[in-house]
């Protein structure tokens, strides 16, 4: 890349600053639904963040370590997050399994009940995309599923439960196939978050 894509001169001749414009619009959409629910509940919009994960991945993937990972940030920012949802009682540690210092987090009552406060933030977002017709989601979904490994690739994005990482996927001819469930994979089936993924270290 050798201009701006904000350089709104790029912008004219250029489909890829236009397109990466777009991404940065979207970005702010998040940022934006996530600051009004944080300024009502005081709290971060990554505190909110951390309390959705919690709310839907399996324990295991709870913990500091993974949290930073997956959010892309120092584990001692995690921790500071962290400890601020620890005294407002939002959620809880629960000593670990296989080391006695390490622990994961499980929410409290309180924090199941901040879920219920902010789960639907992206319904907006959701709005928008339900009325894109079929056609147009199944593309839109494939290209993003593609761009969002791509990335994890070149190791932009750390954490990525994506099919296209994991052991259990194949690419066939005809599309794909899941090894775990067994069974055959439409492009709009891939997943970007499965509970099932095993990392392919092949």
């Amino acid at each position: 890349m050798t201009e701006n894509p904000f350089n709104t001169e790029a912008q004219k001749i250029d489909l890829n600053s236009r397109l990466i414009v777009g991404f940065e619009r979207i970005a702010e959409v998040f940022r934006v639904l996530l600051w009004d629910h944080a300024k009502e509940l005081g709290l971060s919009p990554i505190q909110i963040q951390l309390l959705i994960f919690l709310d839907s991945h399996a324990i295991e993937l709870c913990t500091v370590s993974h949290l930073a990972k997956e959010f892309n940030m120092t584990k001692p920012t995690i921790s500071d997050a962290v400890k601020v949802l620890s005294q407002k009682e939002l959620v809880t540690k629960v000593a670990g399994t296989d080391d006695a210092r390490s622990y994961a987090l499980i929410l409290s009552n309180r924090g199941r009940n901040v879920i219920k406060q902010v789960e639907g933030f992206t319904e907006p977002l959701y709005r928008s995309v339900k009325g894109f017709s079929s056609e147009e989601k199944e593309t839109l979904y494939r290209l993003l599923t593609k761009m969002i490994f791509q990335l994890n690739k070149d190791e932009i994005i750390s954490v990525q439960r994506t099919c296209f990482g994991c052991k259990f996927y194949e690419k066939k001819e005809q599309g794909h196939y899941c090894h775990f469930i067994h069974e055959d994979l439409k492009d709009h089936e891939i997943r970007l978050d499965c509970n099932d993924f095993e990392i392919n270290n092949i």
